[in-house]
């Protein structure tokens, strides 16, 4: 599942592109943290990143929302966008392009690859006769309606029948080129189940699909007939392209795919899966445009088991939690707690009993009684110890040197759950470590070698354990880095230079005799609502 690519200094990546029907929630949130902490681990890397999100603001969903709550689409769509972009702030989440489908630069976009495609043969105008729902954008299959014509996805809402003229994208034509684009790349659709659900689909036969609807105002005209507009997601998908552009360049194909393009990695929910790995691709087939690496589906979230909604009144607001919580501590249990690629729950005193235990208990607590002691037996510098004065076989050290290839393998496949358990054993061995060798008695006995090497492997395996977890918990890393002497940030967009993983990321790196800060707490306990 690994999508490095070590040979070239860029790496880009992005999420969806969010609708602007409501204020974010918790699953955006989830995978733009997720989309966040790819991007941080890859500027350890030394790569120069660019991590996009965005809004989709156009098609009859967001227009009917508007007018619902008495705005015009477009005051609706920068209400909204400005709460994605507060959102990511507020999270930590460093974007380093957020692109919305109202900029006019994304409309010269989508009419150049719209003439492409059209001078290809690939748009034809034709009938579309179905049910549609409206909250998906979407026609459905009559077989795959609930009773009554609800859409599944959105079962309090009814699907509607339309019958008009639209143009097509000739999907059907690249049926064989997909099948094999999936057989000779098959991290192409990342993980396994999301990749064995679009075989399944496409095996079954591909249609082509309307791409401009009628009667619809809101959006970007049809070049070769004003009175259609494009259909939001032939047009929203584009906006990853569009978000390549630098401020000053012409808006052009050429100039958006120079130099970030091709994406490493489109990090997406499941329900969006289909357009992204085969719409998206044969889009970009038909226009001869390199396909992204690949694409990743993340599961859905739950609460306390429940299904998220609205009618059921149980939807997590993203700014509240992080508001109560901070920033690090929901980046940290939603990553740690969740097998990305799975469907995971949420639990608030769960929550509450992780962080404090993980992060409070054990992290902090680790560094606050070592930093203690260091101040106290070593007059509040790192013990002035060589680590080849440390035995190999000490625990600690043993367990670091390994440390480092073990969570980059687990960033490269996505695999966060697997990092933060591989640090945390190593910061819950240095607190068994503490208990056992003891330092004060190490003191009272004389014996400051042995004190200083013990309190030095402590410290050593915070710091590294704070580096390693630093794309996760960036400002309880970077509290830990201060109170360690240090004075580089991880919120740096050039801490691959700063303070690169291919030295930070390796045991043994804290100078001897370096100058330590006052022990401070770097995650408050919290209490269970």
């Amino acid at each position: 599942m690994s999508f490095s690519v070590t040979d070239q200094e860029t790496f880009s990546i992005t999420t969806p592109i969010y609708y602007v029907n409501d204020v974010p929630h918790i699953g955006s949130a989830y995978t733009t943290i997720a989309a966040d902490v790819i991007a941080r681990y890859q500027r350890l890397q030394g790569k120069s990143v660019r991590m996009v999100t965005g809004t989709d603001e156009h098609g009859q969903k967001i227009q009917r929302t508007a007018e619902a709550v008495g705005r015009l689409p477009q005051e609706h769509s920068d209400l909204i966008a400005k709460e994605f972009a507060t959102l990511w702030q507020r999270l930590s989440i460093q974007v380093d392009s957020f692109i919305r489908t109202t900029d006019p630069r994304h409309e010269a976009i989508v009419k150049e690859f719209f003439q492409r495609v059209w001078e290809k043969g690939d748009i034809y105008s034709g009938q579309q006769q179905g049910w549609y729902c409206v909250a998906c954008e979407e026609f459905k299959e009559e077989r795959d309606l609930l009773e009554g014509h609800h859409c599944p996805l959105h079962p309090n809402k009814k699907v509607e029948w339309r019958d008009e003229q639209n143009y097509f994208f000739r999907l059907s034509k690249y049926q064989s080129q997909l099948e094999q684009l999936y057989q000779t790349h098959p991290d192409f659709i990342q993980p396994e189940s999301r990749r064995n659900e679009v075989l399944s689909f496409v095996s079954q036969g591909l249609q082509d699909f309307s791409i401009s609807r009628v009667n619809l105002d809101w959006g970007i005209p049809v070049p070769a007939n004003p009175n259609h507009t494009i259909y939001v997601w032939f047009d929203a998908l584009l906006a990853y392209i569009t978000a390549l552009l630098e401020p000053n360049q012409e808006p052009t194909l050429a100039n958006a795919t120079a130099k970030w393009y091709p994406f490493n990695i489109h990090l997406i929910g499941k329900d969006i899966l289909r357009f992204h790995a085969v719409y998206w691709p044969a889009m970009l087939m038909s226009a001869e445009i390199p396909l992204p690496d690949r694409v990743f589906g993340h599961g859905f979230l739950t609460k306390d088991g429940q299904k998220i909604s609205k009618t059921v009144g149980n939807v997590i607001d993203p700014v509240d939690l992080v508001d109560r919580y901070s920033a690090d501590a929901v980046r940290y249990y939603f990553l740690k707690e969740i097998e990305f690629g799975r469907d995971g729950d949420f639990n608030e005193t769960r929550f509450v009993n992780i962080l404090n235990a993980d992060l409070a208990n054990d992290l902090g607590n680790l560094l606050n009684r070592t930093l203690k002691m260091v101040h106290k037996y070593c007059g509040g510098h790192v013990p002035a110890i060589e680590v080849t004065q440390i035995p190999p076989d000490d625990v600690l050290r043993s367990k670091g040197e390994e440390l480092g290839k073990q969570v980059a393998a687990a960033y490269e496949e996505l695999a966060f759950s697997q990092a933060c358990e591989a640090v945390m054993a190593l910061v819950r061995a240095g607190n068994k470590y503490v208990d056992e060798q003891a330092p004060w008695s190490l003191f009272k006995q004389g014996k400051q070698t042995e004190l200083e090497q013990v309190l030095y492997s402590v410290l050593e395996s915070v710091r590294l354990a704070a580096y390693l977890l630093s794309p996760i918990i960036p400002d309880i890393s970077h509290a830990v880095y201060r109170q360690l002497g240090f004075s580089i940030s991880f919120n740096d967009p050039n801490i691959g230079t700063e303070a690169p993983f291919s030295s930070h990321a390796k045991w043994g790196v804290l100078p001897a005799t370096q100058a330590l800060g006052e022990p401070e707490p770097v995650f408050q306990r919290l209490e269970i609502p």
